[in-house]
């Protein structure tokens, strides 16, 4: 149960995250390159919770935990 917190936990950060990254795609509109780009959405914090979703289902996913075996 655990798990699955944490799997929907860092599916939820993530989606908002990208969710802002995509929508800050408007500044190549107003004369941002992309090195510009990466520098400010790198500053921002709602950004940056995207990667810590990964980080959170990656580890939800691979974490090492009991193992049962159910067997019909």
């Amino acid at each position: 149960m655990t798990r699955i917190f944490f799997f929907l936990l860092g599916f939820g950060l993530s989606v908002v995250g990208f969710t802002y990254i995509i929508s800050y795609l408007n500044l190549f509109t107003i004369g941002y390159n992309l090195k510009e780009y990466l520098l400010f959405i790198s500053k921002r914090y709602e950004c940056v919770v995207a990667l810590l979703g990964l980080l959170i289902i990656t580890l939800s996913i691979f974490k090492g935990g009991n193992k049962i075996d159910i067997r019909i």
